[in-house]
């Protein structure tokens, strides 16, 4: 398995990608988390073909703090069913993944 992992999310504002984004990168869940926006979405729920504007979440962390941000996301995301997808980063420069690890590690208790 990848060390690090992209997680991605849609949301319905951008008030909310905000709002998820900012608590993500400040409980040093991930290192990053981008806000694509708005696209269009087509989907099908409920046994109906829906079309909705909405905000993409590209999170950038490792793997083991995959299972934390799906949680922050399940507890805080506005959605019945959000999406919470990872793709395995199976390659990237070494200075950003190296980035990505120290950010997404507990703050150092020394400091």
């Amino acid at each position: 398995m990848a060390d690090h992992v992209q997680v991605m999310t849609t949301v319905d504002s951008a008030e909310q990608a905000a709002a998820l984004a900012r608590g993500i990168v400040e409980r040093r869940l991930a290192a990053c988390a981008q806000i694509v926006g708005p696209i269009r979405s087509h989907y099908r729920w409920q046994g109906k073909v829906e079309e909705a504007e909405e905000w993409q979440l590209l999170i950038k962390t490792t793997a083991g703090r995959y299972s934390d941000v799906a949680a922050y996301l399940a507890a805080n995301h506005g959605y019945d069913t959000p999406e919470i997808i990872a793709v395995p980063i199976v390659a990237g420069s070494a200075e950003y993944l190296g980035w990505v690890s120290a950010e997404t590690s507990p703050a150092d208790a020394s400091a």
